[in-house]
């Protein structure tokens, strides 16, 4: 009995409904073994980019827990800039995804070329208006006397390189959907890697390179991205590439293109505008707890973001295979990769939930061995955190399918409520009025999750979706 129950879960044969077919659906082995190509370099990635900002904070950590405050209260208000640029991604993501499944890739470098014009104009803005108020945003954050400096300086210097970040983001989602990960993987983990030395080189100041500090890592971080730039720019100006783009291509706007960019990027703006704000504001109550307090969110976080990077993996195999069967005219086979999609980040999710108990305190003390007060408030948010794992990676793949359907608005409203409205809410109230601090804080977080992987779950069950235009 428990055998059948486990094949009726796992196998493709029961995923999607005899009415909804139109086609063969394809074996459990095939159809795993298509999501997992694309799916394991774009977790490798993930996952690597993850350790490695890990490795930077514990290099940060060094310094004590007011560098990793400084450094980390410039999360939200860099996130802030980026939310246009993450909005239009969106949109790339999906345009492209379904062009590839139609065999329309003329349409799909069309679309590329756009949205490099779009996010070199709108990146140099941004660039200028990061730098001009560098202190005001870091205010807002909720940075205190003694950290503003900092984290003012870093702010302003990972901000010089914004456009070569922009530029670089959007190329790898374009050929995340195609199914190219494998080339994001390689630009990202070797960015990565030299930033990461950077770091051990000018943070405390080796082999005659200066002590910066803070600033040491910022400039690690400029390095990085100069080396992402270049080695994205390569895998669509090589001759073989796909997504190949030339000086002597049409570089002009052609409306339709623009107003399908346009639309779906309005979406995105929607969902950004949600999320950023319920961070913003999430991070501002976490802030005004203490240093010590924002020490242990920003040390639990990073547990928090490498268990978002395998979900955030399979979602992005989840999200081309769902747009390129749409595109092929075969959305039985788009709910079944979303239905795959699911179950594989949710069995990685119990994976990581036991691991994150059974380490907790030895995850929290790699960040700061010196203050053992925030080690062991660390350790209790991560206790908390592994009842949120399966919430949040069910939640993120299920957004994913939807996205690379084109089902965008959403999206975005899901985002809105849950985000924007519930988790800073109930985290203020949790830890303000009912004096839970900062465990109350994190509290809220499952909620949110909880509630937003409902609302994404039932609109897949749905299939409104499938009828979606991009």
């Amino acid at each position: 009995m428990n055998m059948n129950i486990f094949n009726r879960l796992l196998s493709t044969k029961y995923m999607v409904k005899p009415e909804m077919q139109k086609g063969d659906i394809p074996p459990s082995r095939k159809a795993y073994g298509k999501s997992l190509r694309i799916a394991i370099p774009a977790v490798i990635e993930m996952v690597s980019l993850a350790i490695m900002d890990m490795i930077d904070v514990i290099m940060v950590g060094v310094l004590g827990a007011y560098a990793i405050t400084a450094v980390g209260i410039t999360n939200q208000p860099r996130m802030l800039v980026f939310s246009v640029f993450f909005a239009l991604n969106i949109a790339i993501t999906a345009i492209i995804a379904r062009k590839k499944g139609a065999g329309e890739m003329d349409a799909a470098r069309s679309c590329l070329r756009h949205s490099l014009i779009l996010n070199v104009i709108l990146g140099l803005v941004a660039t200028i208006l990061a730098v001009l108020f560098a202190y005001p945003l870091m205010r807002l954050a909720g940075a205190q006397t003694v950290v503003i400096d900092d984290a003012a300086s870093y702010f302003t210097i990972i901000n010089y390189v914004l456009v070569l970040q922009i530029v670089t983001s959007t190329i790898c989602v374009a050929q995340r959907a195609i199914g190219n990960t494998k080339i994001t993987l390689k630009v990202n983990v070797i960015a990565k890697i030299i930033g990461v030395v950077f770091n051990f080189l000018l943070i405390e100041g080796r082999f005659g390179f200066p002590a910066l500090g803070v600033e040491g890592a910022a400039w690690a971080r400029v390095i990085a991205a100069v080396v992402a730039f270049a080695l994205a720019m390569h895998s669509v100006l090589h001759k073989n590439s796909p997504l190949r783009i030339k000086l002597t291509d049409y570089w002009g706007f052609e409306q339709p293109m623009l107003k399908s960019i346009g639309r779906l990027t309005y979406n995105g703006l929607l969902e950004q505008a949600g999320l950023r704000f319920g961070f913003f504001a999430y991070a501002r109550v976490v802030a005004d707890l203490g240093p010590e307090a924002f020490a242990a969110h920003i040390i639990a976080q990073q547990v928090m973001i490498l268990s978002f990077t395998f979900a955030d993996g399979i979602g992005a195999a989840t999200t081309s295979l769902v747009g390129q069967n749409l595109g092929k005219k075969r959305p039985d086979l788009s709910i079944m990769y979303g239905k795959i999609g699911m179950r594989m980040a949710i069995i990685c999710a119990l994976v990581l939930s036991g691991l994150c108990v059974l380490f907790r305190f030895h995850f929290a003390a790699m960040f700061a061995p010196y203050d053992p007060n925030v080690v062991i408030v660390a350790g209790e948010l991560l206790l908390i955190f592994a009842f949120v794992m399966p919430l949040q990676t069910a939640q993120l793949v299920m957004g994913g399918s939807l996205r690379g359907a084109g089902d965008t608005r959403f999206v975005a409203l899901t985002m809105l409520l849950t985000v924007g409205l519930m988790r800073p809410i109930l985290g203020w109230g949790m830890a303000f009025p009912l004096g839970l601090g900062i465990a109350g804080a994190w509290l809220a977080i499952i909620i949110d999750q909880g509630a937003r992987l409902i609302m994404l779950f039932t609109r897949f069950a749905r299939g409104k979706w499938i009828s979606a235009k991009v």
